[in-house]
């Protein structure tokens, strides 16, 4: 896989769950971080008493924290209704030659800052809350 663009991350938003998603932000500084629990099944009867992990039985999330420039106007109102109805509503991570993460987030944070000569820029985190899929980039 070539160098790829870090501005072209993009976040896209379904709040009314049409299958109809808006592109909200594009993020200039990014962190997206897939994790998953493990069960720990070890016993005195474990070979060597190495630990053992019971396979597909933890806990698995995705948190996505960033910060850049809504789109316009209606993305930021989307964006501020969605967190302050503590919706969980479908979005889509765009990370260019890589792929789309989609699935249901619910926006956790949400921040507002500028200097007095730029424009204003947010900073976002969001939280898995449901099954996510991953289809690759072809």
């Amino acid at each position: 896989m070539a160098a790829q663009n870090g501005r072209d991350l993009l976040l896209k938003l379904d709040p009314l769950e049409t299958g109809s998603f808006v592109t909200v932000a594009g993020l200039r500084t990014r962190r997206l971080a897939l994790n998953a629990s493990s069960v720990d099944i070890t016993s005195s009867d474990s070979a060597g008493r190495w630990r053992e992990l019971l396979a597909q039985a933890g806990t698995r999330t995705a948190s996505l924290a960033g910060s850049g420039l809504f789109r316009d106007q209606d993305s930021d109102a989307k964006v501020r209704e969605v967190f302050f109805q503590g919706q969980i509503c479908p979005w889509q991570v765009i990370i260019p030659d890589f792929g789309v993460l989609e699935g249901p987030f619910q926006v956790t944070a949400l921040e507002y800052g500028g200097r007095h000569d730029g424009e204003i820029s947010f900073e976002m985190a969001l939280e898995s809350a449901g099954e996510l899929s991953f289809t690759a980039d072809a």
